[in-house]
């Protein structure tokens, strides 16, 4: 296992500096007043490839020796990392292989194509994925890329909270949601670092709440069938992004589909931005009054808006 620490963060921000957007922060006065809070969102919905996942595997790509770059990249994802390798890949020079779960959305899907990733399909398991991972890893000798284990790829997700600190000030609170771990453990290492007092909580779908329960029985859980319509959350911890978020987080909190469902509607009909469910699970809990924001600064990291609009526009085309 492999640590990571405020200057992993500090290199990460001067290499993807070139590449990836600076995004948006924005308020939305009904969250406010339903929290009763001043509320920032990161808007990670608005980076390239649409989601935070592009920090991390551009620092990745970039942080590779020049041998391991010529060999290539390989990796398993549901579909943000698989976009976000691709297209790093690409920005660089270097192939890239992404093993994605048949079950993935087609948008992501196509959209991995088309930043000039080889994907390749396997079974909607982690077990799927982990073992077609490897057989491509093996029969192609290219480097894997963790889609959230990898310290680079942590590194480079905690960019995304030096961003948020530095152009709002000192906030109370920041909520992460929580999949694999990477984002999360980006932002503990970085807002731990930049302000004292701080609260970073992670947010998780109850139908995938692995993460919640491997801290509170204080070993990493990996064998479980996640059922929940963040479809990005559906992976369960890594090894080193349960060693720093067990050591870090302040708490994890759950929120069941429906309020996902709430929460991504509020966030789509009154800030007028499109936000995936993952993002949405992590402002659900200000509005379902699990967390006490009343009168507190509170940060979040909206982690992407790659939504499948096929189910809009299945009918006859308009004349």
């Amino acid at each position: 296992m492999a640590s990571v620490v405020w200057a992993d963060v500090e290199k990460a921000s001067i290499r993807i500096a070139p590449f990836a957007h600076r995004t948006p922060v924005l308020r939305s006065t009904s969250v406010d007043c339903a929290a009763r809070a001043k509320v920032f969102f990161k808007c990670e919905n608005l980076q390239r490839t649409g989601s935070f996942k592009f920090r991390g595997a551009c620092n990745a790509v970039s942080a590779l020796p020049e041998a391991e770059k010529s060999r290539g990249v390989v990796t398993h994802s549901s579909g943000n990392h698989a976009q976000a390798l691709a297209l790093a890949a690409q920005l660089h020079g270097v192939r890239a292989h992404v093993v994605m779960p048949e079950n993935a959305p087609d948008v992501k899907r196509r959209a991995t194509e088309d930043f000039g990733a080889t994907v390749i399909g396997c079974p909607p398991t982690h077990r799927g994925r982990v073992d077609t991972a490897a057989r491509v890893e093996r029969e192609t000798e290219a480097v894997f890329v963790s889609a959230h284990d990898d310290p680079r790829v942590i590194a480079g997700q905690g960019t995304a909270a030096c961003e948020l600190i530095d152009e709002v000030g000192p906030v109370d609170l920041v909520l992460v949601p929580i999949g694999g771990g990477g984002l999360l453990s980006g932002t503990l290492v970085a807002a731990k670092h930049l302000a004292s007092g701080i609260r970073v909580i992670g947010c998780e779908p109850a139908g995938a709440d692995d993460a919640y329960r491997s801290l509170r029985s204080g070993e990493r859980i990996t064998d479980f069938v996640p059922h929940t319509i963040a479809d990005g959350l559906r992976t369960p911890l890594g090894e080193n992004t349960f060693v720093l978020i067990r050591e870090m987080v302040d708490d994890i909190v759950l929120v069941d589909e429906q309020e996902i469902v709430d929460a991504m509607r509020l966030v789509w009909e009154r800030m007028k931005i499109v936000i995936e469910p993952s993002s949405a699970v992590a402002v659900a809990p200000l509005l379902n009054g699990s967390i006490n924001a009343v009168g507190k600064r509170v940060g979040v990291i909206l982690s992407g808006g790659n939504v499948d609009l096929s189910s809009f526009f299945s009918g006859p085309p308009l004349r």
